[in-house]
């Protein structure tokens, strides 16, 4: 019976080694496709011309629509992602500037959207992202836009106001917040760093379970987890990487106060995209003082049966109580009936900017 077992297994070990050899042959023929498809790309001046967000998008797509199991949707997407991040990477590796340091959940959405194959540049703050993608240094940047349970990043918002760049994607990346310090118990911690979003997520874990602890808001959860690291009785809000980069222990895991707390990223670039068959479409728009305003502005949205999904205001920073609107909408720019709606509300609006249309997040 026991020879009849390892005879059995043996025969599975072979079965999956062939396996894992026609896997790598079909990689590796892909890649060769891919360096074809660079090479009738080649008067492209920037990596980033080689990569489309919305034909990755469709890729995806297809790999969960043809998922039958046992591997999941999330799985399979992942799998995929790398795969097509390391052929794009035969020509060029993509820079893509994100709000650093490392360790931050901007560098986790990062690597889940572009893949490991690229070339991931920390900045300091969002208005680097901006800049470093805007002077040609980055072919793209990851910002965070906001927040399920916090609201609007008001600082990416901002930017848009005077920036050229373009929305070329978006991800919705789950946000888990864990307790991380040198110490073996919360008892001895005096001091609980982290972001002032992290605390504000975190606000009721904090108040039922460390009320005397003092939280000191920094500039990222990374930099938190640093602060910490020198001290036992220094405690962070972090994210798991952060830990394991700083060498601190997690004295309690997922203290968020919602556990559908996610963060919504944008990557941003110059390019102009077609469309994936499943879009969103981004505007910003700025509208005359007058009585009734944002009724006409989104009246036409209604009438040609564009979903709405998102707005803000913020101040326009023109004048005194001057406000634009952000805009989602559900659709693609080229679509007829956003294109129609868009016709309409230009007639109560000062400025109306397509910040983007881009592949919905897979």
């Amino acid at each position: 019976m026991a020879q009849d077992n390892k005879e059995w297994l043996l025969s599975l070990r072979a079965k999956i080694d062939g396996i894992d050899a026609d896997i790598q042959s079909l990689i590796s023929q892909r890649a060769d496709i891919a360096n074809e498809v660079a090479k009738s790309k080649a008067k492209a001046q920037s990596g980033g011309f080689f990569y489309r967000p919305e034909r990755e998008a469709q890729v995806l797509r297809a790999v969960k629509e043809r998922n039958d199991g046992p591997l999941s949707d999330e799985t399979l997407v992942r799998l995929f992602r790398e795969i097509m991040s390391a052929c794009l990477a035969q020509q060029k590796p993509l820079n893509v500037a994100y709000l650093g340091p490392e360790g931050t959940f901007s560098e986790m959405a990062t690597y889940q959207f572009f893949g490991h194959s690229v070339k991931a540049m920390p900045e300091a703050s969002i208005d680097q992202v901006f800049a470093e993608v805007e002077a040609g240094v980055a072919d793209f940047g990851v910002v965070p836009v906001e927040n399920s349970t916090e609201g609007a990043v008001n600082n990416t918002l901002d930017m848009f106001l005077s920036s050229p760049l373009k929305i070329c994607g978006e991800l919705d990346l789950p946000i888990h917040h864990h307790l991380m310090s040198q110490s073996d118990s919360l008892a001895s911690v005096k001091v609980v760093y982290s972001h002032r979003q992290s605390l504000a997520q975190c606000r009721a874990w904090l108040k039922n379970n460390a009320p005397h602890v003092e939280t000191v808001a920094v500039s990222s959860n990374a930099e938190a987890a640093r602060k910490a690291s020198y001290s036992e009785h220094a405690a962070a809000i972090a994210g798991e990487s952060a830990a394991a980069m700083y060498g601190l222990k997690i004295l309690f895991s997922e203290i968020e106060d919602r556990a559908d707390n996610a963060t919504r990223f944008l990557m941003i670039g110059k390019q102009v995209l077609a469309a994936s068959g499943q879009d969103k479409t981004s505007l910003m728009v700025s509208a005359a003082d007058e009585a009734g305003v944002l009724f006409h502005i989104l009246k036409p949205l209604n009438d040609c049966g564009v979903s709405m999904t998102r707005i803000e205001s913020r101040p326009s920073k023109q004048g005194r109580w001057d406000y634009v609107f952000f805009i989602d909408l559900m659709g693609h720019v080229e679509d007829e009936n956003i294109a129609q709606a868009m016709r309409q509300m230009a007639r109560f609006t000062k400025h109306l900017k397509v910040l983007g249309s881009y592949p919905q997040s897979v």
